[in-house]
């Protein structure tokens, strides 16, 4: 089990008592500290038996958790938010699910909005342009109440496989924040792991609670990730549309700004001006070029691990998509 932490404040207390009420035994926890000032240790979140690994700056949350997980043996990787709190069967859930199905190699949380009957998510969605969205966000959670596959489950709650890591590589450190999770399932998926929602395994999530729910650094390293996401997963045949995607995304975001809802509006309601979003898509698009040498060395790798043809994959992601429209709105 890793939380990584950069705040370190209530609530990491908050998820740190929630693990203690786990039902599953013979389980350690890993916080990493991101602070780069020892904030974990002045906070008094560490109880006995569990380790702290400090970092001598903020090193992201990609290798935050694979710091963690090559100085473990366990056979199961929880990754936990910090400002997550899950009930007391939560990873008792996820480990029975994984034991009962070798063929799954991550399974995705019923995370919900902390103090809410609503969901944060019950898995992942992929756009057209790699943009990727919670699964049911917003929506009751009555309404996902039945364990199936799933196309990812999204970092902030979720367990994998130390057998598919160990296959397919940890989290791409180049990410820093933001999309690590959609990269690594969706590496996972092309060498033909399933992953399982797990309805039991809940959790109450504070979302966005470190960066902002619509933060310029948010703006930024979600539009940058998405176009490694692309680069790096996505067949050839549907990188050509993604363009058209994008810019349908685009004008749904100035649609939805102009009527106060979704992410552009509560960007500006965070006292950012809205019309520095151009800015930030210039500037991910500037870092794509520089990145290009390394996203196709990884692109290959990725393909010479493929166990699914491109045929089969983009079926599986139009299985699992969700709309240019359904994303600004969200």
């Amino acid at each position: 089990m890793v939380v990584p932490t950069l705040a370190a404040d209530a609530r990491l207390l908050e998820c740190v008592a929630a693990l203690e009420r786990q039902t599953q035994p013979d389980f350690e926890v890993i916080i990493v500290d991101n602070s780069g000032a020892g904030a974990v240790a002045r906070s008094g979140a560490v109880r006995p038996g569990m380790r702290v690994i400090e970092q001598n700056r903020n090193v992201g949350f990609g290798a935050a958790i694979n710091g963690a997980f090559r100085q473990s043996r366990s056979p199961y990787l929880a990754t936990l938010n910090d400002d997550a709190a899950p009930h007391p069967g939560w990873l008792a859930a996820l480990v029975a699910a994984l034991d009962a199905r070798p063929d799954a190699g991550m399974c995705a949380s019923q995370v919900r909005l902390y103090g809410e009957d609503t969901l944060d998510s019950a898995g992942m969605l992929v756009a057209g342009d790699g943009s990727s969205k919670q699964r049911g966000h917003t929506r009751p959670s009555k309404f996902f109440p039945v364990a199936e596959e799933v196309l990812f489950p999204s970092g902030s709650a979720a367990l994998y496989r130390r057998a598919m890591l160990e296959e397919i590589g940890l989290f791409d450190e180049d990410f820093f924040l933001y999309c690590e999770d959609t990269d690594l399932g969706l590496r996972a998926r092309w060498a033909g792991w399933r992953c399982l929602y797990v309805p039991e395994a809940v959790v109450e999530h504070h979302y966005s609670h470190s960066a902002g729910r619509a933060s310029r650094l948010k703006a930024y390293y979600v539009e940058r990730n998405r176009l490694f996401v692309l680069a790096k997963s996505f067949p050839a045949r549907m990188l050509a549309a993604a363009p058209f995607v994008s810019l349908a995304r685009y004008g749904w975001h100035l649609w939805f700004l102009l009527r106060g809802r979704g992410a552009a509006a509560r960007f500006r309601l965070e006292g950012a001006s809205p019309w520095r979003m151009p800015l930030y898509v210039l500037g991910a698009h500037g870092s794509l070029v520089l990145h290009v040498p390394g996203l196709l060395r990884k692109r290959r790798e990725i393909r010479r691990l493929a166990c699914v043809s491109p045929r089969i994959y983009r079926r599986l992601l139009r299985a699992h998509s969700i709309s240019a429209r359904r994303v600004a709105e969200l």
